[in-house]
């Protein structure tokens, strides 16, 4: 990020660095693109852009904190009146996809370093714990007066599932080639819909011995 306090000059090298490591990053690739390379687009030299970032993973997790910090009051105006479960997990995942959609490119060089957990960009790593706790309490909120019984031994867990499940959704919206992303669009619609419907025939009695099991599984996995 930044050096704290930046004047507005230094701001606005800052965010110049940053979008032109984005467009390399979408033209290019994210490996293939170096440091000198970005600091020659954004026009400044070498030595500067490594005052402002001293890395490459530092340029993308200064894009992961800026992006979230950005989707919240987005996110808020799009839950405002969704009051379905079903609608609520619609409406924040398409947030997401409508907030990233100009940087897909992006999303899509950085795939291979986001299957790796240990790797300081994927989503799943320690440097990203913030942005994926802030997240995560998005999906804890919906949940809260949804319209659905939320089983209590399920609503714990929840939130995190329904989290790997837009990271799922993401992942098919990366790659997705279909025009406009329709594909997505389309699973979206039909995949939330099915997720509210398992949830709420997951507070019968019956399903007991089979939520039980998916407790299981979820602490195998987590």
């Amino acid at each position: 990020m930044p050096p704290t306090k930046a004047t507005a000059k230094a701001e606005e090298t800052g965010l110049k660095i940053l979008d032109s490591a984005l467009t390399l990053f979408r033209q290019e690739g994210f490996d293939i693109a170096t440091m000198r390379d970005i600091a020659e687009k954004a026009g400044v030299a070498t030595g500067a852009a490594y005052y402002y970032y001293p890395s490459k993973d530092a340029i993308v997790l200064d894009f992961y904190q800026r992006a979230c910090a950005e989707m919240q009051p987005k996110i808020e105006a799009a839950l405002e009146h969704a009051s379905t479960l079903e609608t609520r997990l619609r409406e924040l995942i398409r947030v997401k996809l409508a907030h990233f959609a100009p940087n897909r490119g992006v999303l899509r060089a950085l795939l291979r370093n986001g299957a790796d957990p240990k790797h300081p960009l994927s989503p799943f790593s320690r440097e990203t714990k913030e942005i994926r706790e802030v997240d995560i309490a998005w999906f804890r909120k919906i949940l809260v007066d949804c319209g659905t019984r939320i089983p209590r031994d399920l609503e714990p867990h929840l939130p995190g599932v329904l989290w790997f499940f837009q990271m799922g959704v993401i992942f098919f919206w990366v790659i997705d080639e279909s025009p406009n992303e329709s594909r997505t669009m389309r699973l979206l619609e039909l995949a939330t819909k099915s997720v509210a419907t398992l949830i709420k025939v997951s507070a019968l009695p019956l399903m007991r011995p089979v939520r039980k099991s998916a407790l299981q599984l979820i602490e195998v996995v987590k």
